[in-house]
């Protein structure tokens, strides 16, 4: 059996869009029942609980996670928001990758010219060691942006060796 396995998760850090939306969301609530009330009545009643009804639906999809799974070959990067909805945002065959590193990596250096589609599925956190991922398919490129663990790196490049460099 030579199939390698590995898998990795981050949470995606609050940006500070996601923290104006929040406050965006709670303030015309506020305001509709407080002045809403005073000027239209029972109508702005309505109207606060549509925006309660959205902001209970939006509130939780602003809570990212991403997964990262390598398995035999394969990378597959999950989208799961708050902590409950998985989506599948992108699966990738080593077959197509050219080349993976770390993002600041001089290897990528011959790939700045070059027109990127870009997917971040990072955390945003500075601190944290990101690789890039460039996925040929067609004539078109994207570059894939990721934090995957130790194991996964070492399966990586078990399976393909000369697509990741380390430095």
């Amino acid at each position: 059996m030579n199939e390698s396995y590995a898998e990795a998760g981050v949470k995606r850090k609050q940006t500070m869009k996601n923290q104006l939306i929040k406050a965006a969301m709670i303030a015309a609530i506020v305001v509709v029942v407080v002045f809403g009330s005073l000027i239209i009545g029972s109508f702005a009643m309505l109207i606060a609980c549509a925006l309660i009804v959205v902001a209970v639906y939006v509130f939780p999809r602003m809570n990212v996670e991403y997964e990262y799974v390598f398995c035999d070959g394969q990378l597959d990067f999950d989208k799961i928001m708050g902590n409950a909805k998985r989506k599948t945002a992108l699966r990738i065959d080593f077959d197509k990758v050219d080349m993976m590193a770390p993002a600041n990596s001089h290897v990528l250096d011959s790939y700045n010219h070059m027109q990127l589609k870009v997917k971040d599925f990072t955390s945003l956190m500075p601190d944290r060691k990101v690789y890039a991922v460039i996925v040929r398919e067609g004539e078109s490129a994207l570059k894939v942006l990721f934090e995957p663990n130790e194991k996964m790196v070492a399966c990586i490049k078990q399976k393909a060796p000369r697509k990741i460099s380390e430095y």
